[in-house]
């Protein structure tokens, strides 16, 4: 009704542009707050801006340029000294390690020797003179034992003691050969890898401790959803224009009734008490008013002044013979092809 067009919805590029130009300043800003300098009993810890980068959005097409940040941390005076001589000592390590490493090659290519044939030897001379004396013993005492017993040499019990006796001796032997034998594989591992370990030590050095500093607490400043303000205020403008078309509509519908043609006496000079109550289009206004002479009591009416109108719709607007101006309000409020 009177032909005004909604209000145009908003671009989504420059809806997008709009979002995206806030989130990036927004970051921006929330870098700074964050990169805060900071001092302690072990050094510092300082910021500073050292470039710019820029980037293009590939939807909308816009570039930002976005600080780029530089850390840089400064030991004490005490903390410098330490280190310096951790430096010089892993050095000091490293080139060690160098020097002893060279052997590696000719090491490493020699299998590891674990037949301790002479070791078994050794052990066996060793508990033999431990263990002999024991089981001679232990065996008259056992002979005497039997005898004692009634169980004369060359029966089958005597037999059968004596050969249990004899097992117990070989396992005792057995036993001490094997637990010899296991701790001399042992030593010769350990003899073979204590170059390799120690080189491997020379090589790991201690890392040096930076500065810690207690993290502080940075506000963030949120992002302005500037996409969410647009389309509300877009949907704000469009429910207002439908309210008004509404309102008008009704209001003209019960103006022209039917909605035949109407021709209206409405020279500005003829009315008074004269309200807009709203508009048609832009610089075409719904006024209140009465017609001159008519008393206060009476209802006001509701229509077009001709002033607006011909400026508007010039074919809409009839002089009378009495010199006063008319509205055709069909062509007014374009209610019929003109």
């Amino acid at each position: 009704m009177g032909k005004k067009s909604a209000p145009p919805p908003p671009d989504p590029r420059e809806t997008s542009a709009a979002q995206t130009g806030t989130s990036v300043a927004t970051a921006i800003a929330n870098s700074w707050l964050g990169n805060v300098d900071r001092v302690g009993p072990d050094g510092t810890t300082t910021w500073s801006q050292s470039g710019e980068t820029s980037f293009t959005d590939p939807y909308t097409g816009k570039t930002y340029t976005v600080p780029r940040f530089t850390e840089t941390v400064n030991l004490s005076p005490e903390q410098q000294a330490i280190y310096d001589r951790e430096k010089a000592a892993e050095s000091n390590l490293a080139g060690l390690a160098e020097q002893q490493s060279g052997f590696l090659k000719d090491y490493m290519a020699q299998p590891v020797d674990l037949s301790n044939e002479a070791v078994e030897s050794r052990l066996y001379e060793l508990g033999s003179k431990r263990l002999d004396p024991r089981f001679q013993r232990e065996e008259e005492a056992m002979r005497t034992n039997l005898i004692n017993r009634g169980i004369r040499e060359g029966t089958d019990a005597f037999s059968a003691a004596m050969s249990d006796f004899n097992q117990g001796k070989n396992d005792a032997y057995n036993s001490l050969l094997l637990s010899g034998r296991g701790q001399a594989v042992q030593e010769a591992l350990t003899e073979r890898n204590q170059p390799i370990n120690e080189i491997s030590a020379l090589l790991s050095g201690a890392q040096v401790s930076m500065p810690q500093f207690t993290g502080g607490q940075m506000p963030q400043i949120p992002t302005t959803d500037n996409a969410g303000i647009i389309q509300q205020d877009y949907q704000n403008r469009l429910g207002a224009w439908q309210q008004k078309n509404a309102m008008m509509g009704g209001l003209f519908g019960g103006l022209l009734g039917l909605g035949g043609k109407m021709i209206g006496l409405s020279d500005d000079d003829t009315k008074t008490d004269k309200q807009v109550v709203g508009e048609v289009e832009p610089g075409m206004n719904l006024h209140a008013y009465r017609y001159k002479g008519e008393p206060k009591s009476a209802p006001l009416r509701l229509g077009l002044m001709a002033s607006e109108v011909e400026k508007k719709h010039p074919d809409a607007v009839k002089r009378g013979r009495d010199g006063l101006r008319r509205v055709d309000y069909s062509k007014a409020l374009s209610l019929e092809a003109r």
